[in-house]
């Protein structure tokens, strides 16, 4: 099927007509006919700034997640987002469980940030150049939830040092490891029985990035990490670990919470020597987690701070649903079948 993507992203964008056995194109980008969607910020500090949002996960619903972002990002910041999408490519629809492709990665071309949301992906080595390209320019980096352990490349394939589990000298963990600050490790709270609230850690409460961020609760369990975090990364949440799935549920007590595990963090990378970029990194992030106003407001003020513009972060950011969100619970084979990008468009 790879050697059919071009036609079918062509399919996907162009309108066409079918004429004696040939496919005539027209010059046209109906947003109802390309696999992707874009929200187009009208006013705000972010005016002028292009983030693109990569989901592709099977399990903690990101391909609800980004748009909702994205819109986020849009109507109240002022950036442009563009949010991608795991296509099936034999019906156009939206398909998590597809592992190998993700049209439109070439808007990375122009980002000015990349916030992914991907889990053990396997993309085709076309596609995955746009991601590596991306980041050799040492453009900054926003990792959500299964980030970590975003792709899972064969070790005979030219990005394979990518990959959450390579042994690659340098590379270690891969793409977690080096750029966001860990791969896959394990559960640390039990999945799905004890629940995740965020507590400021010690020492960063003026950081900007945390701004307006008291309330962070999520149903999603902390993420194991191994302790200290590499290099210059900063813990700014810590994870307690609570006896339920309810935000007033207490912590659990014992080693758990001694000491908590951080789920958010700031730190830098480095692929190409003297281009370095900004990276922010939560384990946090299910679907159903970003009905908590504080992870929100503290993903999108690592937005402002990854493209540099931490000063113009407000107290409290503005970070109302644009339109209904009604997340689906986190599980696999839980998304929504017969989705099409266009049925996230932004429709005012």
């Amino acid at each position: 099927m790879r050697h059919f993507t071009g036609l079918y992203l062509l399919a996907a964008t162009v309108p066409t007509l079918w004429l004696g056995g040939n496919f005539l194109a027209f010059s046209s980008d109906r947003s109802d006919q390309r696999p992707w969607v874009v929200y187009d910020g009208k006013t705000g500090p972010g005016l002028g700034k292009h983030v693109v949002l990569i989901s592709g996960d099977e399990e903690y619903r990101s391909e609800e997640t980004l748009p909702m972002l994205g819109k986020i990002l849009a109507k109240h910041h002022g950036f442009r987002c563009t949010v991608l999408f795991a296509i099936d490519p034999a019906t156009g629809e939206i398909a998590p469980n597809v592992r190998d492709n993700i049209p439109g990665l070439e808007a990375l071309k122009d980002a000015d940030l990349m916030i992914i949301f991907t889990r053990f992906r396997n993309l085709p080595d076309d596609q995955m150049k746009y991601i590596v390209d991306y980041l050799e320019q040492g453009k900054p980096v926003i990792g959500i939830r299964t980030a970590t352990h975003a792709f899972d490349i064969p070790h005979d394939r030219v990005y394979a040092r990518f990959s959450w589990n390579s042994k690659e000298p340098g590379w270690e963990g891969g793409f977690g490891r080096v750029v966001l600050g860990e791969t896959w490790i394990a559960h640390h709270g039990a999945h799905n029985k004890e629940s995740t609230r965020g507590v400021i850690a010690p020492g960063v409460e003026s950081h900007p990035i945390v701004r307006g961020c008291q309330d962070i609760w999520g149903p999603t369990d902390v993420y194991r990490v191994r302790l200290p975090l590499p290099g210059d990364s900063r813990a700014l949440v810590l994870g307690q670990v609570l006896v339920g799935m309810n935000p007033t549920d207490p912590p659990v007590t014992g080693p758990k919470n001694d000491p908590m595990m951080p789920i958010a963090w700031v730190k830098s990378y480095e692929i190409t020597p003297g281009k370095k970029g900004r990276v922010f990194t939560t384990t946090m992030g299910a679907a159903v987690d970003f009905k908590s106003e504080g992870l929100r407001r503290l993903v999108v003020n690592a937005a402002y701070w990854c493209v540099g513009l931490e000063d113009r972060i407000p107290e409290k950011a503005n970070v109302e649903f644009v339109g209904p969100y009604e997340p689906n619970y986190f599980g696999y084979n839980g998304y929504k079948k017969g989705l099409r990008p266009a049925d996230f468009e932004w429709k005012e």
